[in-house]
């Protein structure tokens, strides 16, 4: 069954991550592969939280673009350097390819034979020359061995017994390098044998003389027979050759299963093969991908947590196929192509309807899961003191409170005093520890909020902060940039700025002349209070 990776928003906190773990671990209580994700930095806050239930944290997503793996390519297509080139025809033929790429035994990547190449070498008659095994000559000529005393016919040099008999027995040479191709010419053969040959090649399934065997096996000398007629055994002999002879190094593409189909496309469009091998980073090859396999696809499945914007969410989105939401906020951008699971509540955090889920399905919730939603429930309400906080999410902490074996306030005091904690941080890192981004119309968003139980930690380095907030606010473009600091205890927040915003902001929370740091009694919840009040003053421009 193929994974469902189940994430948050792109500036993970402590709801978007825990409940991307406690769902996907609901799903996979539903018979589900759901495997949880987080598609950037997790905080110090949520870091705790992990940590004090004993719960690893989830590895990084980077993007869900679809990559060369997410294609039903021509998986296991390849050769082997040692086969024949009349396999390697044969291979072509039956998998409807042009070209195929050639391994060594290790299965390593090492080129190219083309269909194109091999007419070319035929058209030329460049084969002159045997370097195959015996057993390449048997398959190829339909043949039985007569006698075999080498694995590899090499540097054999090809002679036909074209000429009558002693013609041939005066003007050829004959060494331990030659291949006889010859009928029912007993004193060819007799004299071919006791030159110590290196093969012998009986066409029409001649027969040949005890002696001469006798000689043969004395001298080292191969044989085969084949039904072939001569004819036939001088059209196909080159192709008795080891795929090796023919192998197309240079400009030969491959791409990697890891690389992204949209970089093969355009790499196809300039390059117009019909055929490119395949590879991983040990240069195994694992198979060939053509063109048309961009069309059997098999997108990366998503189910997303706490978010329903596109700006919020993971690079590449548009690739993915979204199998489900479970958010809490306004609806956003994500469009789906077809119908999926979309579950919404009108509450202060996602884990209070991930709860919900698990009650509705009859999932027991184990203890550290139940201490994972609790956790979120605290942090997204802000113990309750958010304007955001429903009764639902209160029943719900205190339920999850009891299976968790946990004090709320006493636990909760820990969670915030590890979570607002800015020692060792850049101004940056801090400004986008909890930053969340929109569009609304012509103008462009940027709200960021953290917590704290120490406003003179933030204070004692409010220069930087608000020389880091002008810089990222040009750089980016941000039409309006606000940092909220939340006082969990007082229940207030405050409010630093880009110069840009100013005008606005006064207007959004009815101030008369707004400076840095300004307190904002009462102001807590960024969906509940700061973005509406915000997006009314824009909405009446």
């Amino acid at each position: 069954m193929k994974a469902t990776f189940v994430f948050g928003h792109k500036k993970p906190d402590t709801d978007s991550v825990c409940s991307s773990i406690a769902l996907a671990y609901l799903k996979n209580q539903m018979g589900d592969n759901a495997i949880p994700r987080v598609i950037g930095e997790i905080n110090n806050e949520t870091k705790f939280v992990l940590d004090y239930f004993n719960v690893p944290e989830p590895h990084y997503l980077n993007d869900v673009r679809l990559q060369i793996k997410d294609l039903n390519y021509g998986k296991g297509l390849y050769c082997n350097e040692n086969v024949s080139l009349y396999y390697i025809i044969e291979y072509l033929k039956e998998n409807h390819l042009s070209s195929i790429p050639i391994v060594d035994d290790h299965r390593k990547y090492l080129g190219l034979v083309s269909m194109k190449n091999i007419a070319n070498s035929l058209i030329s008659w460049d084969y002159d020359v045997l370097d195959t095994s015996y057993d390449n000559i048997i398959n190829t000529l339909n043949g039985e061995s007569i006698l075999k005393f080498d694995d590899e016919i090499t540097d054999g040099s090809i002679l036909v017994a074209s000429y009558r008999s002693t013609t041939f027995i005066k003007s050829v040479d004959i060494d331990a390098h030659s291949v006889l191709i010859v009928g029912d010419r007993h004193s060819i053969i007799e004299f071919a044998v006791n030159k110590g040959a290196k093969l012998i090649i009986i066409t029409g399934n001649n027969l040949i003389k005890e002696e001469h065997i006798e000689i043969a096996r004395r001298n080292h000398v191969n044989i085969i027979r084949t039904p072939l007629r001569t004819f036939n055994v001088v059209k196909v002999i080159g192709m008795c050759n080891y795929a090796k002879t023919l192998l197309e190094k240079e400009n030969v593409s491959y791409f990697s299963e890891l690389d992204y189909v949209r970089d093969f496309i355009d790499e196809h469009n300039r390059l117009r093969h019909k055929v490119y091998p395949i590879v991983n980073r040990h240069n195994d090859c694992l198979g060939v991908i053509q063109p048309s396999d961009v069309n059997n696809k098999v997108r990366k499945k998503v189910f997303l947590v706490d978010h329903n914007e596109k700006e919020q969410s993971v690079d590449g989105l548009d690739d993915a196929e979204i199998v489900g939401i479970v958010d809490h906020h306004k609806l956003g951008t994500i469009g789906t192509s077809q119908p999926i699971n979309f579950r919404t509540m009108t509450v202060g955090c996602t884990s209070t309807i991930i709860a919900h889920l698990y009650k509705e399905n009859h999932i027991e919730i184990p203890k550290h899961i139940a201490g994972l939603m609790l956790s979120a429930i605290v942090s997204d309400t802000l113990l309750f003191k958010s304007p955001t906080t429903s009764d639902e999410d209160i029943n719900t902490a205190y339920r999850l409170a009891k299976i968790a074996n946990i004090d709320i306030q006493e636990y909760a005091l820990k969670m915030f005093k590890a979570g607002s904690s800015i020692k060792g941080k850049t101004m940056q890192e801090i400004l986008f520890a909890d930053f969340k981004d929109y569009n609304e119309g012509d103008y462009k968003l940027g709200i960021a909020q953290i917590n704290t139980l120490n406003i003179d930690e933030i204070k004692a380095r409010e220069d930087e902060l608000i020389d880091v907030i002008e810089k990222e606010a040009r750089l980016q473009d941000f039409d309006i940039l606000a940092f909220f600091i939340t006082d969990i205890i007082n229940e207030a927040s405050y409010l630093y700025y880009s110069l840009k915003s100013k005008n606005i902001l006064e207007k959004a929370f009815l101030i008369d002349e707004l400076h840095q740091g300004y307190y904002l009694a009462n102001i807590v919840s960024r969906k509940k209070q700061i973005l509406p009040n915000i997006l009314n003053i824009i909405d009446e421009k």
